[in-house]
């Protein structure tokens, strides 16, 4: 039997990428998955149908958390399909790549309400629907301890993820709630658009001791194994997820 018949999920950011592909591998574990989207409605409801296809059970979710108050919205709209929670994945957000000096505040602003804001109160809100023995998993990025100048407000918006996982887990313990992040490194979805160019992601691959950037699966598999009863002796661990990426790295400039 599946580690996680019985449970319930939301993965946000869940219709392509990194969230799409932990969406699948929770489905399979056993768990029904709430698959979130903001936009991409039509691959939202692709990636339930695959679940469905495949003998699982998933239903789409709508929500565009860069908005106020979103993350209670998003929690009113899964409450008319679900009666609780045992596992919520803080997958999505958003990157604008530029140097300091080419910050904008209206990309600063929208950048800190999807990757941070809405996590934050995702878990807030989500506590009074989640069961005892929960798990929380964050995304947060390598580029939160490298130096990434070419991903200043990306970078800056992890780092606050990463502090967030630590400081919650420790808050939730007393209800058996663990909460970790996991922290890609260059992993090929559609957020870097940069690897459009060959050699830049021949460049990225350099950076990994295992030779080639990260897959959706690769990370998706990690989020699976913190979800599971397996890593109930983990919490407010962010999880390095680079293939051995070398510390101290620094984006091609532009």
């Amino acid at each position: 039997m599946p580690g996680l018949t019985g449970k319930t999920a939301l993965v946000t950011g869940a219709s392509r990428g990194i969230g799409k592909y932990t969406a699948e591998r929770l489905a399979r574990d056993g768990a029904r998955v709430a698959v979130h989207y903001s936009s991409s409605k039509a691959a939202a409801e692709q990636t339930v149908a695959g679940i469905i296809a495949q003998g699982g059970s998933a239903f789409p979710l709508h929500g565009d958390l860069s908005l106020p108050h979103a993350a209670e919205a998003l929690w009113t709209e899964f409450d008319r399909e679900a009666d609780g929670v045992d596992i919520l994945v803080n997958n999505a957000g958003v990157v604008v790549y530029g140097h300091i000096d080419e910050v904008a505040e209206e990309d600063f602003d929208r950048l800190f309400a999807v990757n941070v804001k809405a996590p934050l109160f995702l878990i807030q809100h989500g506590l009074k629907r989640m069961r005892d023995g929960g798990r929380i998993i964050n995304l947060s990025s390598a580029a939160a301890y490298t130096a990434s100048p070419m991903a200043t407000m990306y970078a800056t918006t992890k780092g606050a993820i990463s502090t967030l996982t630590r400081t919650v887990g420790w808050d939730l313990g007393k209800r058996q709630i663990t909460v970790n992040a996991v922290a890609p490194g260059f992993t090929d979805t559609d957020m870097s658009s940069w690897f459009a160019d060959p050699a830049a992601k021949a460049w990225a691959a350099t950076q990994a001791a295992l030779g080639r950037v990260g897959q959706p699966s690769d990370i998706g598999d990690i989020i699976a194994f913190l979800a599971s009863d397996d890593a109930r002796w983990i919490d407010g661990q962010i999880i390095d997820a680079t293939g051995g990426g070398a510390l101290g790295v620094t984006l091609p400039a532009a």
